[in-house]
């Protein structure tokens, strides 16, 4: 059994990431990842079992760097708001550095892709964001509704404000994002 190199694993992370972007899930195949990342196809099942894992890999792969940003400097001693704000901007600022990562996200999002994605990974993933909001509701501090509608008036308005084409106008400008978060946490605060 061949032992998987990390350099190649990168390599296929940022193909997959490229080709998809360019060209779309349906016309993306596992030979053109491996061409782009300079692989033989055969290698790409050493690390994958097929061109589906493979994606469903990339975007968990995305998701985990998106979460790892968003908890950089994580302090669940901080008010609510504070910790809030905090991950809102980091994941803000994440998502502005990688475009291509937020690009093949927001495909993979619309795709049946995600029908594979083991969503409960997702929220482990975010666990210590999902309790500061769960915590947030028992203190009154945050409404009392349906945990989708409070993820998406929180953390939604970044995925429109970062995404180019839909908010062409948008200057990342520090006083801009203070109010966006602004008005995030004023749809969910209590």
């Amino acid at each position: 059994m061949r032992v998987k190199d990390e350099i190649k694993q990168d390599a296929l992370f940022k193909a997959t990431v490229k080709i998809v972007n360019e060209i779309g899930f349906a016309s993306s195949s596992v030979a053109k990842i491996a061409k782009e990342a300079d692989i033989s196809p055969a290698t790409v099942y050493i690390y994958y079992k097929n061109k589906e894992d493979l994606l469903v890999s990339t975007y968990m792969a995305i998701k985990k760097a998106y979460s790892m940003a968003a908890l950089k400097d994580f302090n669940k001693n901080l008010p609510i708001r504070d910790i809030l704000k905090r991950a809102w901007f980091n994941f803000f600022a994440y998502i502005s550095e990688h475009p291509a990562d937020f690009q093949f996200t927001e495909q993979f999002a619309n795709s049946p892709y995600t029908d594979l994605v083991d969503e409960k990974e997702i929220d482990r993933l975010l666990m210590p964001l999902i309790q500061i909001m769960q915590k947030g509701i028992e203190q009154k501090i945050i409404k009392d509704v349906n945990f989708d509608i409070l993820i998406a008036f929180i953390f939604f308005p970044i995925l429109t404000l970062a995404n180019p084409k839909l908010c062409t106008q948008f200057k990342i400008e520090q006083k801009d994002i203070e109010t966006a978060f602004q008005l995030a946490w004023d749809a969910i605060k209590l």
